[in-house]
Order: structure tokens, then C-alpha cells, then sequence
């Protein structure tokens, strides 16, 4: 019971991190992101790249909740649907966002 409480407090800071992703804003608090240069950023859709990154934080929730419920209702398997679920998104960000200059800006 302890450890599905654990999980929520985990929850609730990254689901108000997923929401605020989501409107296009805390694009300064993405890893890789906030370290390029100015003249780099301007190249960059920083609301699309927001947006991508707020759904996939919304998954990575989902995949903590799944933790919590697995702890809650004893059930194993959903523990390893969530571990699954979580690296199946982490592979997707990385390859989708990384190929094709999807999040650069149209000239």
C-alpha cells in the first residue's frame, strides 16, 4: 500500500510537467533543448516540440499509474504492461524526434 503512494507522489509533478508541455510552454525545461544556443533554437518549432513531449509524458504517466495499480490490486501484469508501455515510448521519443528534422521549422 505504501509503494502505490509512493507512486502517486511520483504522478502528480509529472502529470502537471505533461500538462504544461502540452499547452507549448516549459520548452527551457527539456533536457538537450535549453542547452542549444539561441541562434540554434530559432531553428527549432518550440510549441510542436512541447506538444510532442507533453504526449509522451502523458504516457509515461499512464505507465506510472499502471505501477500504482499493480501494487493497489496485486495484479503482476500490470506491472509489466507499464515497463513495457514505458520502453516502448522512451524508444519512440528518441527515434521520432531524432529523424526526418521533424520539430525544425518550415522556411
Amino acid at each position: 500500500m505504501s509503494e502505490s503512494i509512493v507512486y502517486f507522489v511520483i504522478l502528480v509533478p509529472l502529470l502537471v510537467f505533461a500538462i504544461v508541455l502540452s499547452r507549448g510552454k516549459g520548452a527551457s525545461l527539456l533536457a538537450g533543448y535549453n542547452t542549444l544556443s539561441e541562434s540554434k533554437k530559432e531553428h527549432y518549432d518550440e510549441v510542436a516540440l512541447c506538444q510532442f513531449m507533453g504526449k509522451i509524458m502523458y504516457g509515461v504517466c499512464f505507465s506510472i499509474l499502471l505501477f500504482a495499480g499493480s501494487e493497489l490490486f496485486g495484479y503482476h501484469s500490470l506491472f509489466t504492461l507499464g515497463v513495457m508501455l514505458l520502453f516502448f515510448l522512451i524508444v519512440f521519443a528518441v527515434v521520432y524526434s531524432n529523424t526526418s528534422d521533424r520539430f525544425k521549422k518550415k522556411r
